[in-house]
């Protein structure tokens, strides 16, 4: 239904409310600049292992995933307003106390892993399940500009604390950082704004071809969505895109300097590798929203379809890149699909399972963000030595992966037009009696 003039007179901004929930992302999206904050953590906690201190980031990861999904439901039970207030509180608070918990690295677990993790979570479904139902004509393109920021935020936080946070020390940044997300956070949630049930921007009407084709014709509840065997087509389709996406960007950097820095000093190799960091963060932020807007134009499936395709190439040929400019090109690429699936998935599920609901149905979703950002690190590092580390062999094995999910798409296309022509069957019925 169409809001009246009235009702819309009346409605905020619904573009001012898109901008503060993408500034909201890329303080949330800052977590992505934890690499960062490594070497200082393991000189500050007693030096230990690398794969301990970097445990901190998997947790935070873990901890979203998982408080994501009862994000959704407080979200629709209290209003995007509330919940996002509280994830400020929780994620600022939680990088704040991690600048006191040194030199106790299970106090650093629990404070910007599983505290600042648990604020990570509620915000960033919060944006998504606010925004999908003020942009119903742009769901594909909202929900990626919605998540560019979180996918682009450690880009620009990453230079910010090396080069003027961390010669403070490792605790001041942590604690500055803490202030800095609380306030962005907590100030942007001010402009969240509930929409309207059945809310449509004025002369605007839903292209009835499009929703012959996947779209549900009602709203879904969790309970129903995850009776559907569309939901875990979905749920296999984030786990294995974010699988190969985590893969590459937790091992970036000595990846570049394996295949491609041979000869020239740490000191050098470090800042070029970081390079190339930072380049993968900014196309996994533009991922987001090109993929997302392309989405609206091609269809979902199509969209994710195209992302293996372009990963099985990327994965397949960068262990026969041996200079570091052309490394460049697999690299940006994999990161701009690995965002891409972020930006694509929450228009998806909401194409799949209705708008009303979209929020708790994605925020169960996004376990599979934890279960791929744990299996594609493990899976990268798994073979070779620590002093010689073989890349080759899981890059293919990757490939093979992408190649094998391509069918996963098109099934779930498939799925959801046979489960919609029963949707509609059962409504003619329902109206002939």
């Amino acid at each position: 239904m169409s809001s009246s003039p009235a009702t819309t007179s009346s409605l905020p901004n619904r573009w001012v409310i898109a901008i503060a929930a993408f500034c909201m992302q890329l303080a949330l999206g800052a977590v992505y600049a934890w690499s960062v904050f490594l070497t200082p953590v393991i000189d500050l906690y007693n030096k230990p292992p690398r794969a301990q201190a970097n445990l901190t980031f998997s947790i935070a990861l873990l901890a979203l995933g998982v408080v994501a999904g009862f994000g959704g439901y407080l979200n629709s039970r209290f209003g995007p307003r509330v919940i996002a207030s509280v994830a400020g509180i929780l994620y600022g608070a939680g990088v704040f106390l991690a600048g006191l918990s040194a030199p106790n690295l299970f106090l650093l677990y629990l404070t910007y892993g599983i505290i600042g993790g648990a604020g990570l979570g509620l915000g960033y479904i919060v944006a998504l399940a606010m925004l999908i139902k003020w942009f119903p004509d742009r769901r594909g393109f909202i929900t990626g500009l919605a998540v560019a920021g979180f996918g682009g935020g450690a880009a620009l936080t990453g230079p910010i604390a090396a080069n003027y946070l961390l010669p403070l020390g490792l605790n001041q940044a942590f604690m500055i950082l803490g202030v800095v997300y609380l306030v962005i956070v907590v100030v942007a949630a001010q402009f969240f704004r509930v929409a309207p049930d059945g809310y449509t921007p004025p002369g605007w009407t839903p292209p009835a071809q499009k929703q012959e084709e996947i779209k549900a014709t009602r709203d879904y509840t969790l309970r129903e969505a995850l009776a559907s065997p569309r939901w875990y087509l979905l749920w296999f389709i984030l786990a294995l895109n974010v699988t190969a996406g985590a893969a590459l960007i937790s091992v970036a950097s000595p990846l570049a300097v394996k295949f491609t820095l041979a000869g020239i000093n740490a000191t050098q190799a470090a800042g070029i590798a970081s390079t190339l960091v930072i380049t993968i963060s900014i196309f996994n932020g533009a991922g987001r929203l090109f993929w997302g807007w392309l989405s609206d134009t091609i269809g979902r499936p199509y969209t994710f379809l195209a992302l293996f395709v372009i990963q099985i190439f990327c994965f397949a040929l960068t262990p026969f890149i041996g200079n570091f400019a052309l490394l460049f090109i697999p690299a940006s690429l994999i990161g701009l699909c690995y965002g891409g699936g972020f930006g694509t998935m929450p228009a998806f599920a909401a194409d799949f399972f209705g708008a009303r609901n979209s929020g708790t149905i994605y925020g169960a979703m996004l376990t599979a963000w934890s279960a791929g950002g744990i299996l594609g690190p493990i899976l990268i590092a798994s073979f070779g030595t620590t002093s010689n580390p073989d890349y080759v062999t899981p890059l293919y094995i990757i490939a093979v992966i992408m190649l094998v999910s391509c069918i996963l798409p098109l099934v779930a296309r498939m799925v959801a037009r046979r489960e919609r022509a029963s949707e509609v069957v059962e409504v003619v019925a329902e109206g002939g009696k």
